[in-house]
């Protein structure tokens, strides 16, 4: 699942407008901007976050989301969709769709609800032993 670094100086020239920081993730690259991943390039593949207000403008455009082998299965995940091929040869309008993606990142963050410990929320404590004095 790697991306190759000419893909990845690729993406990040044509993005350059958006001053994108990259991230080595797992085995490809998260595309961030103001602490939000907005995209993320794998297999020389670049996908961009979606939400109910733009998925169906990749849709329309007959974009798939993301999606990986696991166990012999395939996992999707609808967050993140295939960038057109024709947008890496229209810079300003693939800049418009990374300007969308890190608007989608950002409302997806802002309705995350804060992680609760999976436990239920009780934290053990160590007993301390008779030799801990």
């Amino acid at each position: 699942m790697a991306v190759s670094q000419e893909y990845q100086d690729l993406i990040l020239d044509l993005l350059h407008p958006l001053d994108p920081l990259p991230r080595k993730m797992f085995s490809g690259v998260g595309l961030f901007y103001g602490g939000a991943m907005f995209g993320l390039l794998v297999r020389d593949t670049m996908y961009l976050r979606v939400d109910s207000a733009t998925r169906s403008r990749f849709e329309r455009a007959g974009s798939r989301p993301f999606s990986y082998m696991r166990g012999g299965q395939e996992v999707s995940l609808s967050a993140y969709y295939v960038v057109p091929d024709d947008l890496l040869d229209r810079q300003d309008e693939l800049l418009q769709w990374a300007r969308d993606a890190i608007g989608a990142a950002r409302r997806a963050a802002s309705n995350a609800r804060p992680a609760t410990p999976r436990s239920g929320g009780r934290r053990y404590r160590r007993k301390p032993s008779a030799d801990s004095g």
